[in-house]
This record gives structure tokens, sequence and C-alpha cells, in this order.
């Protein structure tokens, strides 16, 4: 590595990591490495040089290892959702099914609009040695490799096959990353040959820069318009997203909902934004909304959303919003986000959209009937929810149930973490959240398998919060190996195991449309017999610290204990895989076939087609 005017000699391998380490962010006005590390399993594909390269600048960029490459990317996603976006993780893998392992999680990512650096190994640009291991060749196609999976699930893909090609990737690659309006996943694949190729590289090139947020304010025009149709609303309503979180824009909501009479309902990614007991937040809304939010969302007029991609679950399948005069206005970063539906858009930074709309409409408050009418809704709404959390002495609680025990047990400044199956939907409506970033769902993508390594990127990026992990068998069985990895670099988890037999959401989805019972539980499946579980010797075996429990009262017990604990806890308790909470909900769109032996199914294909009925196409 000699300098000499003005450059300096690196493989392709050491630039890189020497770029990122350069890298800087703000964290509440504080200058912080923008990269927190790298996430690496190594092989042919990558150990050699970049491997070389991240040992040599030690813990200027911090490599960690994890147990799969794709749980290591969901930690760096958490990682970066935990901190709003304001930091990020790099991942590496080698060549082939280490490479593809992390397609998935770049989904995730890319549906979350989260910052992922994606670093698998390639192929040999220089193609001597081909077909090298673990190549993918395409009869057709010689550029083709196994990479290429990546490109529809990343905003930014590259096939590094020269080291100079690094000097316009990585700064594209960066811009991308911290764009607010293009955030998504990056994936820069690696030519194993590439990699320990050198080039004198401009010294220039690894110099520190701090790349900071952008934050856009609303167009004028846009501005004016947005402001005329909340002015002549009667009855509107905020539904308040992910956005609101990564602008840091909570109080400005908080202050524009108080200052306009406007209550507040939040979606999967939104939720916390406003604290729960908030006399605005009317809470979830959607298909796993409470019924206090939900009867708000059908009678409203004007739909303020902020911050959200106004996925099916927020609006019912487009079912949900019924009064025939309503609009939209779509407060968004995203000009993609904010045309849906022939929304009203007003592109701007969440934060300083509100603001705007605040000073644009100083002075005016919408109807104080209208409020009322909503505020009248949550004591009945939240009576119903706290009878649905009660303790309860069954040997086999609901989810609900166990949601009710873990709230109790757990500090207000807890983090708890989820992603499938059913609990995000009683997670939605029925957990309390005290305060913003408290509650951490990946439900964009609904990935199984998110929950642990997500719990684990959380507690990396908030050491010092309590973090509850809520996952069921299903996702348990699929991935739960980064359960040593927490023990391994001493990040605790708390994680609270449900025993249901299977897949107990998707067992009562299939039922509900008319099917019978097939697959999804253990019970239902083909087997010769079944297997006895013990996921707590499983936990175990990972290092953890493992509890079996029966009901809520030992479960509110053993989270006693495993606060007390210095490392992780994986408490296993049996609950019902059939029982889920009436109180709240609205339909969902799921497709039930129109030809069935079933009359069950045939009389489920009614329901939907009548349900469907109630949708809107355009606005």
């Amino acid at each position: 590595m000699t300098a000499r005017d003005g450059t300096i000699r690196l493989t392709c391998a050491q630039a890189l990591v020497h770029f990122l380490a350069a890298q800087r962010g703000l964290v509440d006005g504080v200058e912080l490495p923008l990269f927190a590390g790298i996430w690496a399993i190594f092989g042919h594909g990558n150990v050699a040089a970049l491997g070389e390269a991240l040992h040599e600048i030690g813990d200027a960029l911090p490599t960690f290892r994890g147990q799969n490459e794709q749980s290591m990317a969901l930690a760096a996603i958490a990682y970066a959702k935990a901190t709003r976006r304001r930091r990020m993780m790099a991942v590496t893998s080698s060549i082939g099914p280490g490479a593809t392992n992390m397609v998935t999680a770049a989904a995730v990512a890319h549906v979350n609009r989260l910052p992922l650096l994606l670093l698998p190994g390639d192929v040999f640009a220089g193609r001597r040695p081909d077909p090298v291991l673990q190549q993918v060749e395409d009869f057709a196609d010689a550029t083709v490799s196994a990479n290429d999976c990546f490109r529809p699930v990343s905003r930014y893909f590259d096939r590094i096959v020269r080291p100079e090609q690094l000097l316009a990737a990585l700064p594209r690659a960066m811009a991308v990353l911290t764009d607010p309006a293009q955030c998504g996943p990056v994936t820069l694949a690696l030519c194993q040959d590439t990699q320990a190729e050198a080039f004198d590289y401009p010294e220039s090139f690894f110099a520190p820069r701090l790349w900071r947020i952008r934050r856009p304010p609303p167009d004028a025009a846009e501005l004016a318009e947005a402001t005329t149709l909340l002015r002549e609303a009667k009855a509107p309503l905020i539904i308040a997203g992910g956005g609101v979180h990564y602008a840091g824009a909570c109080d400005t909501l908080a202050r524009f909902a108080a200052a306009h009479g406007i209550p507040v309902t939040e979606t999967q990614a939104g939720k916390s934004a406003l604290a729960h007991d908030h006399p605005l937040n009317l809470g979830a809304v959607g298909v796993s909304g409470t019924a206090a939010a939900n009867a708000a969302a059908e009678a409203a007029d004007l739909i303020l959303a902020v911050g959200t991609r106004l996925g099916d679950f927020a609006t019912g399948s487009w079912a949900l919003f019924r009064n025939p005069s309503r609009k939209i206005v779509a407060l968004n970063v995203q000009a993609f986000d904010a045309g849906k539906r022939l929304a009203a858009p007003l592109v701007a930074d969440a934060d300083l959209g509100l603001q705007a709309l605040s000073a644009a409409l100083a002075g005016h408050r919408a109807p104080d009937v209208w409020l009322a009418t909503c505020q009248a809704a949550l004591p009945a709404w939240r009576a119903a929810a706290a009878s649905a959390t009660a303790a309860s002495n069954t040997a086999l609680p609901t989810d609900a149930q166990v949601l009710g025990a873990v709230r109790r047990a757990m500090p207000q400044g807890a983090i708890v973490v989820a992603a499938a199956g059913g609990l995000p939907g009683e997670l939605h409506k029925l957990w309390n959240a005290a305060a913003p970033g408290s509650y951490h769902l990946e439900y964009g993508y609904s990935c199984m398998g998110y929950e642990i390594a997500g719990g684990l990127g959380v507690k990396m990026a908030l050491p010092d919060h309590e973090v509850v992990v809520l996952l069921g068998d299903g996702s348990w069985l699929m991935m739960n190996a980064e359960l040593a990895t927490s023990v391994m670099l001493g990040r605790k988890l708390i994680v609270v195991l449900l025993d249901n037999g299977g897949f107990g959401c998707i067992d009562r989805l299939q039922r509900g449309t008319g099917g019978a019972a097939f697959n999804n539980l253990f019970a239902t499946a083909r087997h010769d017999s079944l297997p006895a579980f013990d996921f707590a010797a499983q936990a175990a075996g990972l290092g953890a610290l493992a509890l079996t429990v029966t009901g809520t009262a030992e479960l509110e017990a053993a989270l006693a204990t495993a606060r007390a604990a210095e490392r992780t806890t994986v408490i296993v308790l049996k609950t019902d895989p059939a029982g889920s909470t009436e109180a709240g909900g609205h339909w969902w769109d799921v497709a039930v076939p129109e030809v069935s032996r079933r009359a069950e199914v045939r009389a489920a294909r009614a329901a939907a087609d009548a349900a469907r009925l109630g949708q809107r196409l355009g606005n």
C-alpha cells in the first residue's frame, strides 16, 4: 500500500472496506461511523481477499460472524430500522448458496425502504477457471450469475468486474442508501478475482465524508391543494406510517393533530408514533385495526396518509374507506407512494410537510363533533382489549392473553419485536406502545424467521433497552440460530416462544376461507409420528437460558427471571392455535376458489365477492 502522487495502491477489497469505514452519519446531532459494522460468513468467494481486508482494518469496521446469511442480513435490517435509518450495516457472503440466502432479506429491506449493503461474492471476471465451484451457468448468457437474483429486490445493483469501478459504484451506492426517497438495499456483487486485484486509488476517495439525511420541503402548489382539502374536510383522519418515525416527526405529528383536532390512526410501521394513551390516538387501522380506528376510517371524508405505502392491511384491501366523498392527501418523501390511488400528493419530508401544513392551516380545526364522535368509541374498544389480554388460568392461553402477560411484566421502555403469523395482528391492535420506537414489527414483507435476528439487530442498535422477541414455533423452526450469536456477542434478548403446534395463523385463515384444516398444524400434516419437540432444550443447546412454563401466571414469573438474567433467555409455553381476538379488525381480500366441492368454500367465495363490492379501485 505505497502512496505516491496522491494515490494509494490497494486491492479492490481493501479499498472497499477503507471507503466504508470513512463514511459518517449524524445520530441526534452526534457524528458517528455510518456503518456500524459488517456481518460476514466467509467462503471461497470472499475469504481470501475481503476476509483479509476486514481483518486488517479491525475495529474501524467491526466484523460480526453470524450463523446464516439471511439472518445476518435481517439483523442488519433491524439495526437500520431501530436507528431510524441513521446508521446501517453491510453483509458479505461467498458465491452461490451463501449469496442467494440473502435474496429474501434483500426483499425485506426493499419493501420496508430500509438501507442494507449486500456484498456477495461472484464468479471470476476473467473467466479463466470457469465454471468455478457454485457457479450458475446460463446456457444462453455468459454474463449471468446467481447474483442476478438480487436485481429485482435491490434499489441499486452493480457487478464489480474491475477494481477501479468502485470509484463510481460506491458513491452511487451511498447516495441510494442515504436518500430517504430511494432508500433500500444495494447489492455490489464482487467478482472473486477482482476483489484481489490492485489499483492506484486517489487518496481523496478515502477521506471521511458526512452523509446528512435529505429533508425536502413541500411544493407550494401541492401544499396549497392539500391545505384546501383539509380546510374543506368535515371528518379528516390521519394515518401515520413508518415515515413518521424515519423523519423524526412523532412530536410534530402530536402537535399537528392537537392543533387541528384531527384523530390519528397507525399502520404497523407507524405504531408508537403516538403513545397508546394519547387522547387523539385511535390505535391501529385496517385488517388488524381497533374498532375505534376502523369506525373513523369508514366515516372519514379526508385521509391524510403520512409516510405510509397504503398497503392492503392498512386499507382493509381498499374496502375500509366507505365515505363516498372521501379524498386522500398522501404526504410522503417518495413520489411513487404519494401518487397512489389518485391521491393528492404532498411530496416532502414528513416532519417538514406537517410543519408546513400546520402553518398553512393556522387557526383551523376540524369540527369538534367529529373528534368527539371518534373519541367516544375509545372506551368500549379499550375495555374489549383489556378483556382480551386479561390474565387467564387456562393451560392454553391465546396469543392475546400472552401479550397481556408480557406487557404487565415488562418495563415501559422495553422494545417488542415480532414479524409473522398471528402475533402481528394481535400486537397491532392490542399492544400498548408507550414511546416512539418501542414497537418493532417487520410486517411489510411478513418474513418468518426475522424475529430473533431482528431482535439481535435492535439490541445492537439500542443496547440499553430491554428487547423482547415474540414468535411462534413455526418461525422458530425456520430460523433460530442467531440466538447463539446473541449469546456470543453478549447482546441479551428475552424470547417468548409460543408453541401452538404449527402454523396456527394460516390454519385459521385456511378454515376461515372454507378450507379443511390441512398441512399447517403438525397434526394435520403428513406424518408417520409427531415429534416430541423440546424447544427449551434446543435453546439451551444454543447457549441461552431456557424455561418452560404453563399459562400466563407462570409466564409473568418467568419474565421476571429473564429480566434479572445476564444473558439471553427463551421462555416456551404452549398456546391455543385456534384462538384469536374477535374484537376490531376488518375484511382482508384473500383469493377464495371460484369452484369447489366444499360447501364451506363456496360460501366463503360468496362472502368474498360481496365484500369486494366495497372496494374502490380509484381514489
